[in-house]
């Protein structure tokens, strides 16, 4: 069964799992410095950063920030060697049951096959891909800001809804000064 345990960085031993996992995962310009990820942890109250079990077995992490209209995932990985075994599926639907507001995830947009098969991925578990000019800031200073799309999971409106999480995406967890 799928489950999410909370960490801070005095569980060493997941904390130093989740920090493998995600610079194996995500290119260096696609997280923050992992002291300041040190800092998230232990200090910002509206961030959580968990360890996904399967029973006992830890297959991955997942951070996301809880907002008063909708969580924002800011990063999700499963470990390599358990890829394609049906835990980003799993991972996906208690997810979406566990939290209960809308979802909110920045995703690379589709010019390579694989940014195309995360998106699908996403499609396929209830997600929608927002197609408006979405851009990251960047982690680290010196960096460029990357194009990307938001995907939503449940019940927010593109134009309605995108420049009040684009707003919030860019001040609260980018630190942007608009």
């Amino acid at each position: 069964m799928i489950r999410f345990q909370p960490i801070t960085t005095s569980d060493v031993q997941h904390y130093k799992f989740m920090e493998e996992l995600l610079v194996e995962s995500f290119p260096p310009e696609e997280y923050r410095e992992l002291e300041h990820l040190r800092e998230y942890t232990d200090r910002i109250g509206n961030f959580h950063n968990n360890i996904i079990f399967d029973d006992d077995l830890p297959i991955g992490f997942i951070t996301y920030w809880d907002f008063d209209e909708f969580y924002y995932v800011e990063h999700f990985a499963t470990n390599p060697a358990l890829r394609n075994g049906g835990y980003g599926k799993r991972t996906l639907e208690h997810l979406c049951e566990f939290l209960k507001r809308p979802i909110v995830l920045e995703v690379e947009r589709p010019v390579e096959e694989m940014a195309k098969r995360r998106i699908n991925f996403y499609q396929r578990h209830g997600f929608t891909l927002w197609e408006k000019d979405y851009y990251q800031p960047p982690y680290k200073e010196g960096d460029d800001f990357l194009p990307m799309y938001l995907m939503v999971h449940g019940n927010l409106d593109a134009e309605k809804d995108y420049e009040g999480i684009r707003h919030k995406l860019h001040t609260i967890v980018y630190g942007v000064k608009e």
